[in-house]
């Protein structure tokens, strides 16, 4: 009994290229018989069977309808050597991978030993080395790693590639800390200057770039962290249209950002220009030990007609930390990454694993002694867990300490008057540290622990030449403005309106004002109040010691009468709790309070970059 023909038929409507066999030839299962041209693409045609060629009916040239049949198969076993047509062999590497992998590891520091080695002798790392060492292992996803310098019209096109790799900036998407909080909490976008290339300046392509991460960040609703080093506007790139370039977008998107996601920056080396206004617009800025940050570096300062200065010259570390540009200071980008894993991971939830330290040694932080100074910061320590606190700004608006740290796992801000400083007086730069890091709170969904201990704000003539009016104010505008839950600690001084901005505005506007027995309140300090409102009868007493005794009585009753379990027998505070008892209160308080809700966008409009 004959065996049934095998049917080979067109796929598409085309037109045939070749046919590769001919009548009586005979043909493997998977061998190819001929190919099809439709729509410029070619579509190969498979005997499906081994078997003997029986019958072509079509030849190169011709146009073939869908379903046409092209030629027949008799089935059976046939003899490899007799096959006349032969499956192509593939070579050992396709061309276009090839081609990709050459291009590919141009893009990598192992092509520029050169460049690799001016970083180690300046003591930093470079942009790929810095981005591999923040985010986890194998989770980097570049984007634009192809990109070179706009500079066709200029310089040879190997030339670029070799030497202007991703045109100056490193970015894509990642994750860090997604060990401890998980791949949901730990999703970001990294963004990097490469100061090897162009010294780090901003090209057309690399904006490109930043617009295009930036947007997804702000889709993806992603944290940003961006390692800033370079100068501004590339003068020298050809191939971009346009005059100046203010069209970009890079500065626009990244500052819609405020508020939504945190925002990290990191500094080393020179920052100027277009980095630095990057730079300045992150909720918080990591700066090395060798920085230099500023709005315009020499060439634009000569430009100016200002003379001319050494990049050292301008926005050194000393200078930036003073005054309150850098947030963190750091001995060198190692460190700085550390730093910026640590900060972020107060926004990426609670850890399950903590040590803190004993609940008794709150009792002695603050001295019986009322006049007898303490160091807030051991307070901060005892209170939070273990290497959990991170300071931020604490050699700026020292009056108040600004920190972040962890309650038994649970993240926190917390603002503390320095009564080392000033008595713990709110000044000006205070009140402005204060305010912007309430903002940053806020914005994020986190508690607030405010630990007062301040008889007021600073006062005189000086204080006031510093528009102390609007800059305290600030304490109260952006407190009223605020959801999250924000408790009150008084430590030992609470008076006047400093101690009412420590507390939002007022001691029963937010979720809870407790003290400590060392509690003392006022509408103004003791000394002050006894000296103003019995001027009469001190200025009646002429003997200098009857006159001293009589105060100090006047202030030890004005004590009494303001201690902490007066005020609470009034009601005016919540309660007098012992200080080892804070921590459980803290917790207990926020467990009552209700998880912020899922948002989609902004609870802010922006965080002051102030």
């Amino acid at each position: 009994m004959s065996l049934r023909l095998h049917t080979i038929t067109s796929p598409v409507i085309g037109t045939v290229v070749r046919v590769s066999v001919e009548v009586g030839d005979n043909v493997s299962a998977d061998q190819e018989v001929g190919v099809l041209e439709s729509m410029k693409m070619e579509h190969s045609l498979v005997s499906g069977v081994s078997g003997t060629i029986n019958e072509i009916y079509v030849k190169a040239g011709d146009t073939v309808a869908a379903m046409q049949v092209i030629l027949t198969i008799t089935p059976g076993s046939v003899d490899p050597v007799t096959t006349k047509a032969t499956t192509p062999t593939q070579p050992s590497e396709r061309a276009d991978l090839a081609r990709y992998k050459v291009r590919r590891s141009l893009t990598s520091d192992a092509a520029r030993p050169e460049a690799v080695e001016r970083r180690a002798k300046k003591g930093q790392r470079t942009a790929r080395a810095n981005i591999a060492d923040l985010v986890d292992d194998g989770s980097f996803i570049e984007y634009g790693s192809f990109a070179i310098a706009a500079q066709r019209q200029r310089r040879d096109l190997q030339d670029l590639i070799e030497n202007t790799p991703a045109d100056g900036l490193v970015g894509g998407l990642a994750t860090i800390n997604a060990d401890a909080f998980g791949t949901d909490a730990s999703r970001c976008a990294v963004v990097s200057y490469d100061y090897t290339v162009l010294a780090g300046t901003q090209g057309f392509l690399n904006h490109r770039k930043k617009d295009r991460l930036f947007s997804l960040a702000h889709d993806l609703r992603l944290p940003v962290i961006l390692f800033a080093e370079g100068g501004g506007g590339r003068p020298g790139d050809t191939d971009s249209p346009g005059v100046a370039g203010l069209d970009t977008m890079a500065f626009a998107l990244f500052a819609q950002l405020s508020g939504l996601s945190p925002t990290i920056g990191i500094a080393s080396g020179y920052c100027f220009a277009g980095n630095a206004a990057l730079l300045g617009c992150c909720d918080v800025i990591i700066a090395t030990q060798n920085s230099n940050i500023g709005m315009a570096g020499p060439a634009m300062i000569e430009g100016g007609g200002l003379g001319k200065v050494l990049p050292t010259d301008i926005g050194p570390i000393d200078v930036q930390t003073s005054n309150g540009v850098v947030d963190i200071r750091v001995t060198d980008e190692a460190e700085a990454v550390v730093m910026a894993k640590k900060y972020l991971s107060y926004f990426q939830g609670s850890t399950r694993i903590f040590s803190r330290h004993s609940d008794e040694s709150m009792r002695a932080l603050v001295p019986e002694q009322r006049t007898r100074v303490y160091n807030i910061r051991t307070v901060l320590d005892a209170l939070g867990d273990i290497d959990s606190v991170l300071e931020l700004r604490p050699t700026f608006g020292i009056g108040i300490l600004t920190a972040l740290m962890r309650i038994e796992g649970k993240p926190i801000g917390v603002i503390a008057n320095n009564p080392a400083h000033l008595g713990g007086a709110i000044d000006s730069p205070a009140a402005d540290k204060a305010a912007r890091f309430v903002q940053l709170c806020d914005a994020y969904d986190l508690p607030l622990i405010s630990l007062c201990d301040t008889p007021g704000f600073m006062v005189g003539p000086e204080a006031e030449e510093t528009a102390q009016v609007r800059h305290f104010s600030r304490m109260f505008v952006t407190a009223a403005s605020t959801t999250i839950p924000w408790i009150t600690v008084i430590l030992r001084k609470g008076y006047g309106l400093g101690a009412q901005a420590m507390a939002g505005g007022s001691f029963h506007s937010k979720i809870a004002t407790l003290s400590w027995p060392t509690g003392e309140f006022g509408g103004m300090g003791l000394e002050g109040a006894v000296r103003l409102g019995f001027r009469k009868e001190l200025e009646a007493t002429l003997d200098p010691d009857e006159r001293q005794k009589l105060e100090d009585k006047l202030i030890a009753s004005a004590y009494e009468r303001g201690n902490a379990l007066n005020m609470a027998s009034h009601v005016e505070i919540d309660d007098v709790i012992d200080p080892a008892d804070t921590r459980q209160r803290i917790l207990g308080i926020l467990k009552s309070c209700p998880t912020a809700p899922p948002r989609n966008g902004k609870k802010r409009p922006m965080i002051d970059t102030w």
